[in-house]
């Protein structure tokens, strides 16, 4: 019963963690990733659709994303997504394709990207810690139905907290390495 509890305790919070590492997806870097324009829904015949559904989303080098569109009447409703958008760059519509430019990032833009990270890593690591109190609830409660003895109780406790421990040190790392990526230039 108990290691059933804390197999679906470190799932939760492996979820925890998937989650930040997508967060940070929409973060940039030095390098310019397409993640940036995920969540950009284009009016696709009256249907609110991802950018990435209705054209080809590529970046060819650091600074430049380019998307080529399935079909030609897209461009102007992509165009608009992405000024709606407000991701920091107009886009650029030659009639083919829409490129994006963005320049290189600044130091303060670096350090700035960084506090976001930090704050994404936070709101995982609260994640983490409101896990582990479900986890303890439910302990107390098999404690109070006399299922498990006042000592399997305390030892519980002690693993879901070792346990809380390790993914809240896994938040870290994962927000230290991102943050060198993120201030490396």
């Amino acid at each position: 019963m108990l290691e059933e509890l804390y197999a679906q305790t470190k799932e939760h919070m492996d979820k925890a963690i998937d989650a930040l590492k997508r967060d940070y997806k929409s973060l940039r870097t030095g390098k310019v990733s397409t993640n940036i324009l995920d969540g950009i829904k284009v009016d696709y015949y009256g249907t609110p659709t991802d950018l990435s559904q209705v054209g080809s989303v590529l970046a060819p080098d650091a600074t430049t994303i380019t998307i080529s569109p399935w079909e030609k009447n897209l461009l102007g409703p992509i165009e608009k997504a992405i000024q709606t958008a407000n991701i920091g760059v107009n886009p650029n519509n030659d009639g083919v394709i829409i490129k994006l430019f963005f320049p290189p990032m600044t130091v303060e833009q670096r350090q700035e990207t960084a506090k976001q990270a930090k704050g994404m890593t936070d709101n995982a690591k609260v994640a983490i810690r409101n896990i582990r109190q479900n986890s303890n609830t439910k302990i107390k409660n098999l404690l109070k139905d006399k299922a498990i003895t006042e000592d399997e109780s305390k030892k519980a406790q002690d693993e879901i907290q070792k346990i809380t421990d390790s993914y809240v040190s896994k938040a870290d790392d994962t927000f230290k390495a991102k943050e060198a990526e993120i201030l490396k230039v």
